[in-house]
């Protein structure tokens, strides 16, 4: 079985901690793994490594790549070129699986999930729709443990073996028919699948032929023309060969600040933390901080802190977060789009300080990686190495740079740093100018093709 992961997304429902350029699923909020990671660990009980592929924009390849490297999970990267919703990208994905591997059965995850793989009741779920794929689209249902609003519903249909065929898909319902979802058996539509991709492409051509027909041009104008759909909307709700697979067992989608909180261990007030906390005649908050964060008279709330933005709002109201977003984009606030660590093809920087005409910068380089040759038009640098040992060029001259000793980049100057070494390369750099925008640079040599 091969296993297609979509690994997309805005960042927006769980800002400030995810952002455009590193959404939630790379997010470590348990154990030290992302939810990404975990969703690599539970490709591979059916896929072999080779058989694992993950499609996302190319902004996110080299987070991917990392991650993967961590867990010692190579996997095949595809680029969506851009976001068009679930429909574009999952065809895309399983006809590049289907060309590269020929026709088969893959699994489709969304990698942002938090499930128990150790439970018997997914692996169990995992078999049976691989059972079922050979005549039908299936879709993975969770049976609903309350009445949420958050969520699509499934009304199972007849029996077949392992699970049912889907009697009608619904949309997110308000409290009162969630509630009679909920005692009349509805799933959760838990966006996870398992398709054939002869059968997928099939009912694509029969329900979806401007899709196809966009497929028929290279991957960015496909998806320049593709309509921008869902795949339940664009397929599942129109085939007549639909199943839905019941799967038991521990599953969230860490869509809100509430649904996270139902996740972590709380003290004796059921405050759920992450980071140091003082709460006074407070309780039942999710507090989530580098610093120190104290609340007084504070209940039901998510107090959410990062090195450059503080949110709080009442826990059922995380919803809206993506409001906030949305205002900060509108204001072309670059913090909607990135962290204060961005990472970069060749490691990462975090952001420490900036001023009006200077920026300190804390540079990481992995083993064996190095910076694009470049130069700066407006600002000079200072590089204090603090572990691990640096190449540096400047201009003609080559030199090795030691920890606690440092070296300054003339305005002007081709210039390029590189870790040589076995250990990670960590340095400050200064930046001084008159402007400091990360856009003022000009590649001469790049080992990863960029502009």
């Amino acid at each position: 079985m091969k296993t297609l992961i979509l690994a997309g997304g805005s960042g927006t429902r769980l800002f400030p901690l995810s952002r455009e350029k590193y959404p939630k699923q790379f997010l470590r909020l348990f154990d030290g793994k992302s939810l990404f990671q975990k969703c690599l660990a539970r490709a591979r009980i059916f896929s072999r490594e080779d058989e694992i592929f993950v499609i996302a924009g190319a902004g996110l390849k080299y987070v991917i790549r990392d991650q993967a490297e961590e867990i010692n999970c190579p996997c095949h990267f595809i680029e969506e070129p851009l976001q068009k919703n679930t429909l574009p990208a999952i065809y895309y994905g399983l006809k590049t699986i289907a060309e590269e591997t020929g026709h088969g059965n893959v699994a489709v995850f969304p990698s942002d999930h938090l499930i128990d793989a150790d439970d018997p009741a997914y692996r169990n779920a995992i078999t049976a729709a691989d059972n079922l794929a050979g005549k039908n689209l299936v879709v993975f249902g969770i049976p609903a443990t309350g009445p949420n609003t958050g969520y699509g519903y499934i009304r199972p249909g007849k029996p077949v073996e392992g699970g049912f065929t889907v009697g009608a898909f619904v949309e997110k319902p308000d409290r009162q028919a969630a509630v009679r979802y909920c005692r009349e058996g509805y799933l959760w539509n838990s966006g996870m699948f398992l398709f054939n991709t002869k059968i997928f492409s099939g009912e694509c051509r029969k329900y979806a032929p401007d899709l196809v027909a966009a497929f028929n041009n290279p991957p960015e104008q496909a998806f320049t023309l593709s309509p921008e759909r869902s795949v339940d909307y664009g397929i599942m709700e129109k085939t007549k060969k639909a199943a839905v697979i019941p799967l038991a067992g521990k599953w969230n989608d860490l869509g809100t600040f509430d649904a996270i909180y139902a996740e972590f261990p709380k003290n004796g007030d059921g405050n759920a933390v992450a980071g140091q906390y003082v709460g006074v005649d407070s309780a039942r908050n999710l507090v989530i901080g580098d610093r120190l964060i104290a609340t007084i008279g504070v209940n039901d709330c998510a107090v959410i802190e990062t090195k450059d933005v503080i949110l709080v709002t009442p826990r059922n109201r995380s919803q809206d977060v993506r409001k906030v977003v949305e205002q900060m984009r509108k204001n072309k606030d670059q913090r909607a789009e990135f962290h204060t660590t961005v990472h970069r093809p060749w490691g990462s920087y975090t952001n420490l300080e900036d001023g009006r005409s200077y920026r300190i910068k804390r540079i990481t380089v992995p083993p064996k990686k190095r910076l694009s040759l470049q130069l700066h038009h407006h600002r000079s640098e200072h590089w204090i190495v603090v572990s691990g040992t640096a190449k540096v060029t400047i201009d003609e001259k080559v030199s090795l740079i030691q920890n606690g000793e440092s070296t300054f980049v003339p305005i002007g100057s081709k210039h390029r740093l590189e870790n040589p070494g076995l250990i990670p390369l960590e340095l400050i750099e200064v930046q001084i100018g008159e402007y400091i925008g990360e856009d003022d640079i000009t590649r001469f040599d790049d080992d990863y093709h960029r502009v």
